[in-house]
């Protein structure tokens, strides 16, 4: 992914799409019921989504739809995508036969919920390529992790942006954080523990203490009441500002913050147009990801059997700033701590050396977990 860095205009393609795009079928490539035999045409890209058309996915399958329809587009590609019938593993396998055959050479999976799925289709279909985001083929049973030549696994460095978005809110003056993320998965743990560590570095910089931060798991991804309730009694608490990490939660966690009158920080992708209490978002080049990767395919350049990080050095996250609503943290605040993130200066923990977030507290920054 060499070309990523020239590649990242494709993140600011986001759009919302009535189907699975303008090279997709308006009925059968979309439905995995249909027989293979109505399928007049083939695709040769697919992606596969969460069990939603386009439209209803989150942000981040949508921007990998963007990175996949912009090269395809450019290069007179046909494509596709395709909505599993139900949300599981087999669900997401199915739907991949369905791409292949069609025709698929190259499958992008945009999601760790593909990470079992993309296990058992690396070895069903070897002359097959798969990219996977935020995530790696493994067992269901978590014992074997064996990545294929066939597949190229891409992760972004969660623990740099929550790092940011900590350092940025502390930084703003707030001292009363709060983080919901949307399960416990690996992606989502870095983000919250790096957001730990960020309020923790603001706090000794500026020589403040009495921080605290509210720490949870929603169960989910999708918008709920019950998120928004939670959200709305840390805003009546005294809760400043919730770094909302995990898919539409963010819709939740806004709509309490507007009734409250207090702030949000989005994650993925540029979420300022959600609402206006969103102060800033924690941002994966996804686009751009999916668009390199495509590319390196097409140059005979596929990175099988590697898995990627994408990083703030690299340009493969980053905080927007340009869409902020920020009144103290500037960007040459912002390029100052980026500077020094990038150079490796900064230690950020590993999650698989700490026991809980609680356990990144200290005295200036207590971590209150909220079941």
């Amino acid at each position: 992914m060499k070309k990523f860095l020239v590649l990242l205009l494709a993140a600011s393609l986001l759009a919302l799409f009535a189907a699975c795009g303008d090279n997709a079928p308006e009925g059968p490539a979309a439905d995995t019921e249909t027989p293979d035999q109505e399928i007049a045409s083939t695709y040769e890209l697919a992606m596969i989504t969460d069990g939603n058309d386009i439209e209803l996915s989150d942000n981040f399958i949508r921007e990998s739809w963007s990175g996949l329809k912009k090269y395809a587009d450019e290069n007179d590609i046909s494509y596709t995508c395709y909505v599993p019938l139900d949300v599981s593993d087999q669900a997401y396998a199915d739907a991949v036969a369905k791409a292949v055959n069609n025709g698929a050479k190259l499958v992008i999976l945009p999601s760790g919920l593909f990470e079992v799925a993309a296990y058992e289709v690396q070895y069903k279909y070897p002359d097959v390529s798969f990219v996977i985001l935020d995530g790696e083929p493994r067992t269901s049973d978590y014992k074997d992790y064996t990545i294929e030549k066939n597949v190229n696994a891409i992760y972004f460095a969660e623990q740099e942006l929550g790092f940011l978005a900590g350092y940025a809110a502390v930084k703003e003056g707030f001292t009363q954080l709060g983080f919901i993320g949307g399960m416990a998965l690996d992606p989502v743990v870095r983000f919250g523990y790096g957001y730990i560590a960020g309020a923790k570095y603001a706090a000794a910089e500026n020589d403040v203490s009495g921080l605290e931060i509210k720490y949870t798991y929603s169960g989910g991804f999708a918008a709920s009441e019950e998120v928004q309730k939670l959200a709305s009694g840390w805003y009546n608490s005294g809760t400043n500002v919730i770094f909302a990490c995990g898919g539409a939660i963010t819709e939740s966690v806004s709509a309490a913050a507007e009734t409250a009158g207090a702030y949000v920080i989005g994650v993925d992708t540029d979420e300022s147009g959600l609402s206006s209490t969103i102060i800033t978002s924690a941002k994966k080049e996804v686009a751009g990801a999916v668009y390199g990767s495509i590319e390196d395919y097409y140059n005979g350049e596929f990175h099988g059997g590697v898995i990627d990080t994408l990083t703030a050095a690299n340009g493969g996250v980053s905080l927007e700033m340009a869409n902020s609503r920020f009144t103290k943290f500037t960007s040459e605040n912002y390029d100052a701590i980026l500077a020094k993130l990038t150079s490796g200066s900064i230690s950020l923990p590993d999650k698989d050396a700490v026991s809980s977030a609680a356990a990144l507290g200290d005295g200036r920054v207590k971590v209150t977990l909220v079941n």
